[in-house]
């Protein structure tokens, strides 16, 4: 199992894994961030792994779910002048204003109707996030050589990205609270795969030769991701 990788994606599930001789059997957990973890034998396939990770699907979901509805990885928010929002790796304070109008971000503030709340701050961080995005990947592909046909900012669940082999990339909105050299990660994650489609050795290589410190972007993703703002009606 030399070559199997650190992180295996099935279907929407990326599943962290690692190995250790004292197993006998495959161990999936799914953590308190949310994550979802394998500790395997050595002599376990990567083929068995997906089969059992495909045949605990369900289990896994409910997990998630629970994870979800219990917001034990999840900061709790309420839409009243002050609270904090981030954007792009900065803390904005909302500003609750009349009359009605759409979300935007002036003067250091983020300005949100009185009657606003979750769904008009996810369509702002959309609007604003396709946007920046689309400007900012064009240098990446550029430089990995990919050809991107669109960019759509979704919510996708537990994914921060996802490709198709027409060249189309999706990006989870919740992106756009990280630092900007962290969505350069998720950024180069997605177009590697549009040259690769899975998450194999030379995959990594590919992402490595575009960012040498992906493991550390990676890392600090992994810990700041349960700490974003995420409502369950914006996943």
């Amino acid at each position: 199992m030399s070559d199997f990788p650190g992180v295996l994606h099935v279907c929407d599930l990326d599943v962290n894994v690692s190995v250790s001789p004292r197993r006998r059997s495959v161990r999936l957990t799914v953590e308190r961030d949310a994550s979802v973890s394998a500790v395997v034998p050595p002599q376990v396939s990567r083929d068995e792994l997906v089969k059992v990770v495909e045949a605990k699907r369900s289990w896994l979901y409910g997990k998630l779910a629970e994870r979800r509805e219990l917001g034990e990885s999840r900061p709790d928010r309420q839409y009243v002048s002050g609270e904090g929002f981030s954007y792009l790796g900065r803390s904005y304070r909302l500003r609750i204003v009349d009359p009605p109008s759409e979300v935007r971000l002036v003067r250091g503030r983020l300005e949100l109707s009185r009657d606003g709340g979750a769904r008009e701050l996810v369509r702002w961080y959309s609007r604003v996030g396709e946007a920046w995005l689309k400007r900012r990947i064009k240098p990446w592909a550029s430089r990995m050589g990919v050809d991107v046909v669109g960019l759509r900012v979704l919510p996708l669940g537990y994914r921060w990205g996802s490709c198709s082999p027409s060249g189309a990339v999706n990006i989870h909105w919740a992106t756009m609270q990280l630092p900007p050299t962290l969505v350069d990660y998720v950024l180069v994650h997605e177009l590697a795969h549009l040259l690769r489609h899975d998450h194999s050795a030379e995959f990594w290589r590919l992402v490595e030769r575009t960012m040498p410190d992906y493991e550390d972007c990676r890392e600090r993703l992994r810990r700041l991701g349960p700490d974003l703002w995420l409502p369950a009606e914006g996943r």
